[in-house]
């Protein structure tokens, strides 16, 4: 489910047909240093750095193989089948929970997240239980959560150019790292999210992502669809900022997954609301094998995150950020102050990179490995 709002007119390149990775895992593969050094430094945003090495294909040391040869055949079967189990029941709540129930349908959109009573209090309650096991089930066991307080002496300064605002804020951002974001995110405050329109025709997954009150997007749409995916999210946001009982919404406007080590540009879309927004660093620190979802195919990175005994996450809650009157007339200027907040805050390193470059390093590195 990844959550990408892009901007209008924005079109990614047409990049080669990507190589298949069908390769064994522990199967290493050798390039030369020369190939990968002017890659990295270009693309650092998008490296993996773990024990795994480039696309989750280096050479292993005995000791590591050792214990993914142990995991492959004693903890992947277990977490495999009580992870399914968990998907499953959580879709057969959200199915009773939607009998003889009418969806919301506006502009092209379809969900079930205005729904009251004791139906959203099940499927609220009972998606950030399931959603935390299924951390836990991961081997996120403890998840480390710190909320940073606002400076006193710096209030008085920004207090200046800064609004009093009240309430909730209007959406989440965060960083993207993996897709384990969206469970964290989903068993804290359980946001609606924007994901491709095809997330809504999966199995199972097509009815839980509308109970959460995601909203699709065709990300290769160059039609007015853009327009009016950014014209409902901007009346999402403002709707959760002034009602209390609305859905929150997330938004991760990187666009993309990175390293975890770097922060890319942000997309405006989140921020033509002129709402306050709650900014949220995710931290994944590991000694094996890295949760970032950056540079490996997804069905190597789901067995080798499978595969380890314990993960790590931590997370930094920053204060709620509202916008001055000069962001609020210039929502990009708002965007990269957040932007600029979350990278002092998370010590995280500004990238000028995006989507379209990591399209490219992909192919780079596929085109590299299919020639050995």
């Amino acid at each position: 489910m990844e959550s990408e709002l892009q901007d209008v007119n924005s079109k990614p390149p047409k990049q080669p047909d990507p190589v298949l990775d069908d390769s064994p895992l522990l199967k290493p593969i050798t390039i030369f240093a020369s190939d990968t050094d002017e890659l990295e430094n270009k693309f650092a945003a998008y490296v993996r750095r773990d024990v795994y090495g480039t696309m989750g294909r280096g050479e292993l040391p005995t000791k590591e193989k050792v214990l993914l040869g142990v995991a492959l055949v004693t903890l992947v079967p277990v977490r495999m089948v009580v992870a399914m189990a968990l998907l499953l029941l959580y879709y057969l709540i959200c199915r009773v929970c939607t009998l003889y129930s009418v969806p919301n349908r506006e502009d092209e959109q379809e969900d079930f997240a205005h729904l009251v009573g004791w139906r959203r209090i099940v499927i609220v309650q009972c998606g950030k239980a399931l959603s935390r096991i299924m951390l836990f089930v991961l081997g996120f066991y403890w998840i480390t959560q710190s909320c940073r307080v606002e400076n006193p002496t710096s209030n008085e300064k920004e207090s200046k150019s800064q609004p009093e605002e009240t309430g909730r804020p209007g959406v989440i951002i965060s960083n993207h790292v993996s897709y384990v974001d969206i469970l964290y995110h989903v068993s804290k405050s359980f946001p609606s999210f924007v994901a491709k329109r095809s997330v809504a025709k999966l199995p199972l997954i097509g009815l839980i992502s509308k109970c959460l009150g995601c909203i699709y997007v065709q990300r290769e749409s160059k039609t007015s669809d853009f327009k009016g995916v950014s014209a409902v999210v901007t009346e999402r946001i403002r709707e959760a900022h002034r009602n209390s009982s609305a859905p929150m919404m997330m938004l991760f406007p990187e666009g993309t997954t990175t390293n975890g080590e770097y922060l890319l540009p942000f997309k405006s879309g989140g921020f033509l609301a002129h709402a306050p927004v709650l900014p949220v660093i995710l931290n994944y620190r590991y000694q094996r094998f890295s949760p970032a979802w950056d540079s490996i195919s997804g069905l190597r990175h789901v067995i080798f995150l499978f595969c380890q005994f314990v993960n790590y996450m931590e997370v930094t809650e920053l204060p709620m950020y509202s916008p001055s009157q000069e962001e609020k007339d210039n929502p990009k200027l708002y965007a990269n102050n957040v932007r600029r907040l979350m990278s002092t805050e998370g010590n995280l390193i500004l990238s000028d990179i995006g989507l379209a470059e990591k399209r490219i390093y992909h192919s780079a590195l596929n085109g590299l490995f299919s020639q050995c």
